[in-house]
């Protein structure tokens, strides 16, 4: 029997028991109106139910808002600036302005807009033949100039396992970082990224040194590492600095992975025969770039300026230069 077919049923009850109907429309049909309702199958609730809210202390998946549970880091912009790094509070600087140019080419490429797709562009390893020569001077200023766009977010990692430099140059103490992850299950990527206060860079500490580092670049971890943070993020854009070419493995074990390398080249110290040696350890790599580091250029008044920033490989923060000293870079 339909709903329809028991109210009426029940008001011919009500009209035989003498019930006046039309007294009292609202109390004498409600009874017979709601008791059926929870006669109605399941499948028709979803027809006149409204969803109920989530509990208040239930947890909110957020798309595309990066990185909101890694630990915060303060950078000291004003002593990065003093040192020869790209800052956001300087962005007319001589520096920025080399690294804008830099940039262009690499982010057209990331972004499918250069002269051919290139498969996992957004992927970029700055690199070196030997020490010395400026990489992760390189890297951080490129990783600080594309984190000054409107339309990127920079991941920054430091993947010279063996020598990290990223974070003393920053000012910052070591942290865990990408070892920790391939080496601990327990460790996800969000627990060891750093957010800083140039807001659209993030960074990723080397972590812990391992005797077996180079395995553990070329491991099924590693490869699925590198997907994750190419996709996870559609805008982002990822810097690895990488060890030297010439006196390490993990750098052509890296590069395999990479869409992009850039090469860092030290004026009047690296030879034409290092710099075809290193990239013979990368030719498969569809993109190969070469930043010429520490260059002398003229200046507009007539003297010879010097372009680059002293600082020896592998060493401590006392062997920080002062820019335009002809030492480390």
């Amino acid at each position: 029997m339909s709903i329809i077919e028991q109210a009426i049923e029940r008001m011919g009850q009500l009209k035989r028991a003498g019930v006046d109907i039309g007294t009292e429309p609202e109390e004498a049909a409600a009874p017979a109106a709601v008791q059926p309702l929870a006669a109605v199958p399941a499948a028709a609730a979803p027809v006149v139910a409204t969803p109920e809210p989530k509990p208040a202390n239930e947890p909110v998946v957020v798309r595309n808002v990066p990185d909101a549970s890694s630990r915060y880091v303060e950078l000291d912009l004003a002593r990065l600036d003093s040192i020869g790094l790209v800052v956001p509070s300087a962005p007319r600087s001589q520096i920025a302005e080399e690294f804008r140019v830099i940039k262009r080419p690499i982010l057209a490429n990331a972004h499918g807009k250069g002269a051919a797709p290139v498969d996992n562009g957004n992927l970029i390893m700055v690199t070196s033949s030997v020490p010395g020569e400026g990489k992760s001077f390189n890297s951080i200023n490129l990783a600080m100039s594309i984190a000054m766009e409107l339309d990127n977010r920079v991941l920054l990692v430091d993947a010279d396992v063996a020598r990290p430099s990223v974070l003393n140059l920053l000012g910052l103490p070591p942290a865990k970082g990408l070892m920790d992850v391939l080496l601990d299950d327990s460790v996800n990527l969000p627990d060891v990224l750093l957010r800083t206060n140039v807001e659209k860079l993030t960074l990723l500490p080397a972590g812990m040194p391992h005797k077996n580092a180079t395995e553990l670049l070329a491991s099924g971890a590693m490869r699925s590492l590198l997907v994750e943070l190419a996709h996870r993020y559609p805008d982002r854009i990822i810097i690895f600095d990488s060890p030297p070419l010439m006196v390490t493995t993990e750098a052509p074990v890296l590069a395999q992975s990479m869409g992009q390398i850039v090469v860092v080249v030290e004026a009047g110290r690296t030879t034409h025969t290092m710099l075809k040696q290193a990239l013979s350890k990368v030719q498969d790599c569809p993109v190969k770039m070469v930043i010429l580091n520490k260059a002398r250029y003229a200046r507009t008044d007539g003297y010879y300026g010097y372009y680059g920033y002293g600082y020896g490989y592998g060493y401590g923060a006392d062997s920080h230069q002062a820019k335009g000293d002809d030492d480390g870079a």
